[in-house]
Order: structure tokens, then sequence, then C-alpha cells
């Protein structure tokens, strides 16, 4: 029988998890998973139980306690909207929600505990264009990611990990939870992102494994907090999320010494493939990898039907969840007639057989009958100079029936006018078809509680700022 993450939490020791403010050792860890288990003494195996904490140290305790206690975690992002909250609680019919940590009590019963391939946590997508639906979680599935992990970046034993993903999504899920556990290391996690804590937090641990969505990163390199303090212990950044751009990326392998790695896959399907330390340089920045040995990866038209050379993204394997809760709706259209799990990506995959994300089916803008790929778009702009973050919507046209809107926000100290774009995208190459017809310079860009940027939201910013 596999260990479970709380039979590896009792044999770690040392520190197991560093805030800016505090250190948590392993020991003291397991002691608030036991009280947050006792706290649910009464409930009923495999109730639902809502987890909405910190991105401390607390909700790391939380998922371990629900575990012990035998019932079933409802991650809830610590910056989710009331109307978040309440529609996770209502949609997976929790029975309580923790917010604070209990007073400790007696050691739970080690019977009631749930197994690795048990259903232990209810998480949800990131809601980038909506409420977000609710997936289903086994603690199996994350610790064979993390075995991928390891392999796809040459980890050894002595890693000291930095997570500043919100814990309840996939994505921070295998970063601060599961990585930590397993490897018995340290995880350095930020209740509230602060690049210029980050910075300093990285020098002082001397962190070599950072894990950080897209934009955290480009913050992370805009900030002079990056030269004052010294980050040339890191030896990975495993990022994703969201587009990664070349660009930066080389920037940030150039300035830290580390090696930027991705997964390509989402909350529901894991991870499909994986770029590795050994590949070509060129192929690890410009491409989500190769397609990982556990898993199948096969191309759909929208029809459902095979395809080969660009389409639809759908996997099979050990790195899959087990469908969304409770919902026969969503689940028949998450699977291919076939059986494989669909993602909302367009990919193509090269002679070499390497995977590129050109676009998603909900990221194409049609102008004029002419589809343009938000995602091409975004690359091409997210590379000039004064571009801190974008966001690529399309904008309703009485003529065209859409436009293309770059909504970005600039790096500290800069300008830019729709006529630098252009020109900007001329010189790269850039169609002009494929050109913004409208720019929108923000302080900040729309995020969901997950992180990611909230293209919906975005969309409809844009349509109103610009009506």
């Amino acid at each position: 029988m596999p260990r479970s993450l709380s039979d590896h939490v009792r044999g770690n020791s040392g520190t197991a998890y560093v805030t800016p403010s505090r250190r948590t050792s392993w020991a003291t860890l397991s002691e608030l998973a036991d009280a947050f288990a006792w706290s649910l003494r009464d409930l009923a195996p495999g109730d639902r139980v809502g987890i909405n904490l910190p991105d401390d140290e607390t909700v790391h305790a939380a998922f371990l306690g629900t575990e012990r206690a035998g019932v079933v975690g409802v991650g809830i992002g610590a910056r989710a909207s009331a109307a978040e909250r309440d529609h996770l609680l209502a949609r997976t019919g929790a029975v309580r929600l923790l917010t604070d940590v209990p007073a400790a009590g007696d050691v739970p019963d080690p019977t009631r505990a749930l197994g690795v391939e048990d259903l232990w946590l209810l998480n949800s997508t990131s809601g980038t264009t909506g409420m977000p639906k609710v997936v289903t979680q086994t603690q199996a599935r994350w610790m064979r990611f993390f075995s991928h992990a390891v392999d796809c970046g040459d980890l050894g034993p002595d890693e000291t990990y930095m997570s500043v993903i919100p814990a309840p999504f996939g994505f921070g899920l295998w970063t601060a939870h599961v990585a930590p556990i397993v490897s018995g290391r340290p995880c350095v996690v930020l209740p509230r992102f602060d690049v210029p804590t980050m910075a300093r937090l990285i020098e002082s641990e001397r962190v070599t494994v950072l894990m950080c969505v897209s934009t955290q990163f480009r913050m992370l390199l805009n900030s002079p907090a990056s030269r004052e303090h010294d980050l040339s212990s890191l030896k990975v950044m495993f990022t994703g999320g969201e587009m990664i751009p070349p660009d930066r990326a080389r920037e940030f392998e150039d300035r830290t010494g580390a090696t930027v790695l991705s997964f390509f896959g989402s909350n529901e399907t894991g991870a499909l493939t994986a770029t590795r330390h050994d590949d070509p340089r060129d192929k690890r920045l410009t491409t989500v990898g190769r397609v990982l040995p556990s898993m199948q990866l096969r191309l759909y038209d929208e029809t459902g039907a095979q395809v080969h050379g660009t389409g639809i993204p759908g996997g099979l394997g050990p790195l899959t969840c087990n469908g969304y809760w409770d919902d026969p709706a969503a689940n028949a259209k998450l699977y291919a007639p076939d059986g494989f799990m669909l993602m909302g990506d367009l990919v193509s995959i090269d002679d070499e057989g390497y995977v590129s994300v050109v676009g998603r089916t909900s990221d194409i803008i049609i102008r004029g009958g002419k589809n343009i790929s938000a995602v091409e778009v975004e690359t091409h702009v997210d590379a000039h100079p004064a571009v801190d973050a974008v966001g690529i919507v399309p904008v309703p046209d009485a003529v065209f029936g859409e436009r293309v809107c770059a909504a970005v926000t600039l790096v500290p100290g800069s300008s830019l006018t729709l006529e630098d774009l252009t020109a900007f995208l001329s010189e790269r190459g850039l169609g002009k078809e494929s050109w913004p017809e409208h720019l929108l310079v923000l302080d900040e860009l729309p995020r969901s509680s997950g992180g990611k940027l909230a293209k919906g939201d975005l969309k409809d910013l844009a349509a109103s700022r610009l009506a």
C-alpha cells in the first residue's frame, strides 16, 4: 500500500514551511493536522468540508486534517470572492467551513484515514471565464505528477522549494503540498504575494526550486529586488498556468542561472507533456515539451474526430482526474468519444514530437471572417520592452464583428502608444491583420482566485471601456 501524505509527514524531520514571519516544523504541522482532524470527528466519512485558509502552513495542515478524519476537503482559494466561495460550498454540499485553526484535541482515529487512491479533495478550475467547475482529486495522481517533476528537473534529495501559487489549485497543490511532503524538504510560501519578499526569501533560504506562474516571474524580473538580492541558488523554475514568454524566460535563465521548465496540462488532466532539463534550450522555451512516458496524447477536431498535426489535445493515463464532481453535463464535454480527456487548447506536434500551444478553442478572435489566435498575438506583444503583462481579447465591432484589443500593464517608468506597439509588431513580422486595433493600458489585469488572467472579466472590461 503506497504511503499517504500523512505517513510521509510523520516520517519527516526538520523544517516544513517557511513564511515571511515564521518557520513550522514537520512535527508542528502534524500536530496542527491532528487538531483539524479531531475537530471533524463528528462528521460522517466522505462528508465535504470547505477549506478557506491563508496560503501558509495552516491550509496544508487542514488538507492533512481532512485526510486523517476521512472527510473530503473542498479547497477554496484564499483570494476567492464571496460568490465563488458560496458557489463551491453549495455545489459540493459542504457541511462545514474551516477558516481558522481549531484547538488541539486527542489523536484522531487512524482507521478513518483516507487512502492515496480515495477521493481526498475537491478543488476548482481557476474560474477564468465564469464560476468554476469542481474537480475530483486523489493524492496518488499528484504524487505521480511529482515523480515526473523530479525526473524532468533532475531534482535531488536536498532541494529547498518555493511555491507562490495559491494552494488549492492543481499547480499549487503539487508544488506547495505534495512536493515538500513527499521529499521531506522545506517549502517557502507567501500568504500574500509580494515580489521584494519573494526575492529576499529566495536569497535567505537558498531556494533551489521555484514554482510560479509566468506573470509572477515577469514581475520578479521587472523589480529592482531581482538585482538587490542574490538569486543564484535557483536551480530550476517550474512555470506555466498561462502563456510563457520565451524572451523573458531566456532573460530569467541568463540572470539567475536557473533552468526554466514547464508542464502542459490542466487541473483536470494533470500533465500531458513536459520540458526536461536536458532538452535543447530553444525547445524548452518555445514548446511545452514532449508527451510524458506515462501518458497518451491524441488530437481532435471540434466534432471529436481524431486528427493529426494540429488539433484539440486529449490525454489518457494515470495523471488525469476522475472527472467533475456530480456534473454529468460537464463530464460529457470533458471527454472525447474514445474516452480521452480533452483540454480547451489548440496544439501542434512537430516531427521530433515536441508540442506547441497555438491557441485556445475559446481564444480565437474572428475579425471579418479571419481567425486570429489571441495566444500568438500575446506572445508578440509581451516581447515589447515596455510591456509587463498582456491579455488579448476581442471587442465588438459593427463592421468586422470583432476587433483585437491589447490590454497591458507597463513596466514602471515606461509608456506605450498603439502606434509604438504596431511598429514593434511590424518589425517582428506579425501580419497586419493580427495587429491590435485598440490598446488599453491598465494598472493591473483582472485575475482569477487561482492567479490566472481572467479573460472573461478582461473582455467585459475592454468592451465597457471602449464602448
